[in-house]
């Protein structure tokens, strides 16, 4: 069953990742103020996603890539409050999404906790 999910897991964050650069404009919007560079974050961190995503695969590289991947959700974390800042000032219906999506980082880190042993 965990390697189910650990396939489950490494396909949302190929998904994910790949998502980068069909969406860029959507993580352009979302990218920090503060932040320098914007556009070649957004494809770093989906370059990352991808490659973290598939290293999860050999076990040979899964318990580094799990590492990997949780700095990796800590680091996109203030992208997480950025779209719910923009959100709530433009009134966005769907600000309870953005909202929800801050808490999800916790269970996205324990799962890729998981395969850290």
């Amino acid at each position: 069953m965990k390697n189910i999910f650990l396939y489950i897991m490494v396909l949302l964050y190929v998904i994910a990742g790949l998502n980068h650069f069909y969406n860029t404009r959507m993580y352009m919007k979302i990218m920090p103020p503060y932040l320098p560079y914007p556009l070649s974050m957004v494809y770093i961190s989906g370059v990352l996603e991808v490659l973290i995503a598939l290293l999860l695969l050999p076990l040979a590289t899964r318990h580094a890539a799990a590492w990997m991947l949780i700095l990796l959700l800590i680091a996109v974390f203030p992208a997480n409050v950025q779209m719910a800042v923009n959100f709530w000032r433009k009134h966005n219906p769907y600000l309870w999404v953005a909202i929800l999506r801050l808490p999800l980082q916790i269970p996205l880190i324990y799962w890729a906790w998981l395969y850290t042993k």
